[in-house]
Parts: C-alpha cells; sequence; structure tokens
C-alpha cells in the first residue's frame, strides 16, 4: 500500500463523510440496530418476559431456573450478533456503490486514470477504502450498542452481562470478511454502472442469507453459535480471496468507461 493508494483511501473517506446524504443514510442502519431494536427487546424483555416471541428459540438451549436472565443472554449472544451481520454489509453497499460512479458523475474519472497508479491499484485502493469506514462503522456501532445495553441491564436489572465469543468472531472474523465480499462485488459493479443504486443491487444477495439466518432462530430451526461463525467466516474469508483477486484481474479500461 503506497502513498498514492492511501491519498486515493483518504478521498474516498472524507468524500463519503463530508456528504450529508450518504453520511445520513450510512447511519440509520447502525442506530436502528444497535440503539433502537436492543432497547426494545430489553424492555420487552423486563416487562412482559412470559410474553415473548423466542419460545422455539430457548428449546434449543438448557433449561433455566431464571428466564428473564436467559432472555437476555440469549438475545446479547444469539440474536444481536446476526442482525449485526447486516451493519458491515449495508455499510458497505453505501460506502462502496458512489466509489466510480461517484468518480464519473464528479468528472473526476479522466483525473483519476492519470494518477502514477495501475488500475489494479486504484481498484484495491478503492475497496480497501469502503472497507476500512465499514470496518470503522461497525467497531463504533458495537461500543455504543454495548455502552447502551449494560447501562440499561444496569437499571432494570443492577448487573451486567458479558458479550460471548460469538462477538469475537463477528468483529474480527466474520464481520469482516462478509463485509470485503460486500465491498469487493459493489465497487466491481460501481465501474460499470451509471447510477449509485444500479451499483448496490450485488449487496441484495448478501444481505438474504443473513435473514435466512434471523428467521432459522426465531422459528427455532437452528441456534447460531461460534462453530457455526467459525465455519461462515472461514467459507467467508476464502471466498474473499477468490472474488478480490478475479476482480482485480478483470478490472480494466474497458469495463471501467463503458
Amino acid at each position: 500500500m503506497n502513498r498514492a493508494m492511501l491519498a486515493i483511501m483518504k478521498k474516498d473517506f472524507y468524500g463519503v463523510t463530508g456528504n450529508k446524504r450518504l453520511f445520513t443514510t450510512m447511519l440509520i442502519v447502525p442506530l436502528v440496530l444497535t440503539l433502537v431494536l436492543p432497547t426494545i427487546f430489553i424492555l420487552g424483555i423486563h416487562f412482559a418476559p412470559g410474553k415473548t416471541d423466542l419460545d422455539q428459540l430457548l428449546k434449543l438451549l438448557p433449561e433455566v431456573s431464571d428466564v428473564e436472565h436467559t432472555l437476555y443472554g440469549l438475545f446479547l449472544n444469539y440474536i444481536m450478533p446476526i442482525f449485526f451481520l447486516l451493519i458491515p454489509v449495508m455499510t458497505s453497499s453505501i460506502t462502496a456503490a458512489s466509489s466510480f460512479v461517484g468518480e464519473k458523475e464528479k468528472r473526476t474519472l479522466e483525473t483519476l486514470l492519470y494518477c502514477p497508479l495501475t488500475l489494479r491499484q486504484i481498484f484495491i485502493a478503492k475497496v480497501f477504502a469502503s472497507f476500512s469506514l465499514s470496518m470503522l462503522v461497525s467497531f463504533l456501532s458495537f461500543l455504543g450498542m454495548a455502552a447502551v445495553l449494560e447501562i440499561e441491564l444496569v437499571c432494570l436489572t443492577g448487573s451486567i452481562l458479558l458479550p460471548s465469543i460469538s462477538w469475537v468472531l463477528i468483529l474480527f472474523l466474520v464481520g469482516p470478511s462478509i463485509s470485503l465480499i460486500a465491498v469487493t462485488l459493489i465497487v466491481r459493479g460501481s465501474a460499470k454502472a451509471q447510477t449509485v443504486e444500479e451499483s448496490q443491487q450485488s449487496a441484495v444477495f448478501l444481505v438474504l442469507p443473513i435473514i435466512l439466518l434471523i428467521v432459522g432462530q426465531f422459528t427455532g430451526v437452528m441456534l447460531v453459535n461460534a462453530w457455526l461463525l467459525l465455519g461462515i467466516g472461514a467459507v467467508s474469508v476464502a471466498l474473499d480471496f477468490v472474488l478480490l483477486g478475479r476482480a482485480a484481474k478483470r478490472f480494466d479500461y474497458e469495463l471501467l468507461l463503458k
């Protein structure tokens, strides 16, 4: 990663954060998933623990005496990690979609092509710019969610609930690997797209499996644990190497100037 590539990453970073429409849109999903949704669940469990819709999911766990505390742990360590996977994917779809489309709209694409970098280096710089911003939003979202949840639990129950190993896998393996897949596909699509909406279409295919995992948990079909997350992460990392290598290799002037 040379200085010119870092300059492109910095330009894209400030291009997104300086665009009020893009920046606001990018923050909506994390705010809903990490602040609004957890608060609704926590309050619902506390004030109506016997009226939750998690009966099928509870059957997958050993019998416990403290139902309310178990529901808190179930929500924090089994349900929220899967919801959290939506954050890097949705953030990536917003930041990466405008990577080359934005250059075309601002009429700066020709200037970018004159920089002392190969097309492959430009592509990789664009990918890692969106990836870095996506990871930054993910980590800040986790810290905000953890702080809010712990404060609410202390106020309601007088105790805290520590995150499980699943969160380590989500933050450092599954989330980054899925985000990189999304960024690679969307940045490549952005090169030949004429609008931001057109370049975002690739992200839909990554959101669907996450939604299926969420549905599977609530219906009691499966319980997403650390081993399953480790498997998903390993497959995603393998896909990262394949997709990034092939996308960078096939990235050429003909694709970019269509």
